[in-house]
């Protein structure tokens, strides 16, 4: 599993790594019941906060991307594929959002979007 941290990035950095997780857990590059770095060795690895990768890790819990089993470790948690299609299209639509906020700064018009979007698809 690869987490890069931005120190220039707007998100806050145990955000940053929420996203990438689940990013990679969408995509497959992470499976359903492969264990992650513990707490303490992920804070290590990225030279940040113990706090900061408990919150990453207590986020994804709550979002139902993994699972902590006492004395075990943290597993990815099971993923049922209507549901990981749903956050897939959260994702495209969060960046179709970006882009949409980013058109409107430079006056570009609905129509010269999907123009691009048909080329770029």
């Amino acid at each position: 599993m690869k987490i890069v941290i931005s120190n220039s990035s707007k998100e806050p950095i145990y955000e940053q790594i929420t996203m990438q997780i689940k990013e990679q857990i969408i995509k497959g590059v992470v499976i359903e019941g492969e264990m992650l770095p513990s707490i303490r060795k992920l804070a290590k690895e990225l030279q940040i906060s113990v706090i900061t990768t408990k919150r990453a890790y207590e986020e994804l819990e709550k979002d139902g991307f993994i699972r902590v089993i006492p004395g075990k470790g943290t597993f990815v948690a099971p993923q049922s594929k209507d549901l990981l299609r749903e956050k897939r299209l959260k994702i495209i639509e969060d960046k179709l959002a970006e882009i949409i906020d980013e058109s409107k700064l430079l006056d570009i018009s609905l129509e010269e979007i999907i123009n691009m979007l048909k080329l770029l698809y």
